[in-house]
């Protein structure tokens, strides 16, 4: 058997790390460099390992001349890059590269150490802040009382939110009654946008609290969990905030942890005291992160089997009508004749266009509000325009291709232009939606931030909204940014809108899948039109995002 067999599988990157790695091993076995691309090549689709007993019916190529499964395990077992020098780690079947097995069993032991921590302090009575018809709410917030580490999961609408704020004034409550001095307490997501969306929904909630409830709490602020870490200058994965440099916080609550990858939950757990409570909180059937890794899906999968560790589930959605929470249902369960027939029966709530050329229809959908935002613009109302933002949006798939961002902002903008007989002829324009698309600690923007550009007496400038209130700038200060006509499904999560319309591309899509249009789905507050084939929508369903993992086998 040779490497080359195999290299319609791999990208030339693949192959150079195998070939480096044996080379420096003096490693001749050509079953090892298989292993070792298939490991890297692992690794760029998300997975933190790979399975080498099933790995020629997962990539789909069986007819390739792949080793026997136990032959080839012995083989990379006995090689002097497991034996001499770890670069690669074996876990029963699984097979990493060094440091993805090292950040796993780190995350696992301090996973472990977390729960096992003791927890001391009277436990304030629950009825107060989760009465009658709280039911799920107030089971979640017991689970957080007694854990030191509590993994909240729930659906879009399902009061996760307003649990997070409830149990943050009981643990204020918890610390007054035990003479403390008040928490401190960390808000944080893994992007900035994330975060101050979470900041805003959670002061809203503690702003309904009692007089007495909101006294007891700090004032609240939010930030990356690179923020939180203190990212040291030059070093993406090393932070100033360590296992000898923890974090000062006595509550850390961190939002949408299905985005988190591995080496960022290792270094967040590592700066975690052992006397500090952690909610982690999120939805395990959304897009995981875009680095490798599935960490909040692996915990629930992990510690839910357990006898002495509970995890804290919300059911019921209270975001959006009984229609839509019913289609997301069925996608995330895969009942794709389920999904048909909502999508048949349509409704209030719910629209399908069944065409792969949507060209027209759109038209009528995306025009009227791409025509509001320059007038909302010329008259400086930014308000206006940052309310026209939140009634719609169009999600993509891809950012390329006849699906993709790209040509649909340029075919609102030919819209407007047959329209209005006034051309667009630069990037900036009054009413051009604006999206964010990278963190600028000093100017206060984060990657995913939504505004509109508008006409003030100096010129034009770009209001971006925030969980502080809008801020302007101007044009010329923004130097990533994209025009938002579309935005892509992953930049969504974590946001909302009265009306989303999802574009699905074809069947073949390597990116269609269940999470993907779970994801979008649940962007919808009141209606979602999904555009898209029979054959789209059944493709989506039966693609599950599969990424290797240990991280839950360690865990039970």
């Amino acid at each position: 058997m040779s490497l080359e067999a195999f290299t319609a599988l791999f990208e030339p990157a693949d192959i150079h790390v195998a070939r480096r790695l044996t080379t420096l091993a003096e490693e001749s076995d050509e079953t090892v460099a298989l292993a070792v691309a298939v490991a890297v090549r692992a690794l760029r689709g998300g997975s933190v390992c790979v399975d080498l007993r099933s790995v020629a019916e997962q990539v789909g190529v069986p007819e390739l001349p792949w080793p026997k499964p136990d032959a080839w395990l012995a083989t990379v077992a006995a090689s002097p890059l497991v034996t001499k020098t770890p670069v690669l780690r074996l876990f029963g079947d699984l097979l990493y590269l060094d440091r993805y097995w090292l950040e796993e069993q780190q995350v696992c032991d301090d996973v472990q150490a977390l729960l096992a921590s003791s927890l001391r302090g009277t436990v304030p009575s629950l009825d107060r802040l989760f009465p009658a018809g709280w039911e799920e709410q107030r089971r979640a917030a017991e689970v957080a009382l007694t854990q030191s580490l509590t993994v909240l999961t729930g659906g879009p609408g399902t009061g996760k939110t307003t649990t997070v704020a409830r149990l943050l004034a009981l643990l204020a409550e918890q610390a007054s009654l035990a003479g403390q001095p008040p928490l401190r307490i960390a808000l944080a997501a893994p992007t900035g946008k994330a975060a101050a969306r979470l900041l805003e929904a959670v002061q809203l909630e503690v702003d309904e609290l009692d007089a007495a409830d909101r006294d007891r709490l700090p004032e609240l602020t939010s930030s990356t969990l690179h923020r939180l870490l203190q990212r040291r200058p030059g070093n993406s994965s090393r932070f100033r905030h360590h296992r000898e440099n923890r974090l000062p916080h006595d509550v850390i609550v961190v939002d949408e942890t299905s985005m988190v990858s591995l080496t960022l939950m290792a270094r967040l757990l590592e700066a975690v005291r052992p006397d500090s409570r952690l909610l982690l909180v999120g939805d395990p059937d959304q897009l995981a992160s875009v680095e490798a890794g599935a960490v909040l899906a692996d915990l629930v999968d992990g510690l839910g089997g357990r006898d002495d560790v509970r995890i804290a589930a919300l059911e019921t959605s209270h975001r959006f009508g009984e229609s839509i929470g019913t289609l997301a249902t069925a996608i995330r369960d895969g009942e794709a004749d389920q999904v048909i027939e909502l999508l048949t029966a349509g409704g209030d709530n719910i629209e399908w266009l069944d065409t792969d050329e949507p060209g027209e229809q759109l038209r009528t959908v995306l025009l009227p509000p791409a025509q509001r935002l320059p007038e909302a613009a010329l008259l400086g109302d930014d308000a206006a325009g940052l309310a026209i933002l939140g009634e719609h949006r169009l999600l993509c798939a891809h950012r390329r291709g006849p699906y993709g961002v790209r040509f649909w902002n340029r075919q609102v903008e030919r819209w407007l232009t047959d329209a209005t007989g006034e051309p667009i002829w630069t990037d900036w324009y009054a009413g051009r939606p604006v999206l964010v698309t990278a963190n600028d600690y000093g100017l206060g923007l984060y990657n995913g931030d939504t505004g509109v550009t508008v006409v003030r007496e100096h010129g034009l400038c770009a209001v971006i909204g925030s969980g502080a209130g809008p801020v302007e700038f101007a044009t010329g200060r923004l130097a990533d940014a994209d025009t938002m006509h579309a935005m892509t499904i992953h930049k969504s999560q974590g946001s909302q809108a009265d009306e989303v319309t999802v574009l699905l591309p074809q069947q073949d899509s390597r990116l269609l899948t269940r999470e993907l249009f779970y994801t979008a789905v649940t962007r919808a507050k009141r209606q979602v039109r999904v555009v898209g084939s029979e054959a789209a929508i059944r493709a989506a369903i039966a693609r599950r995002v599969m990424r290797a993992s240990g991280l839950a086998r360690r865990l039970r």
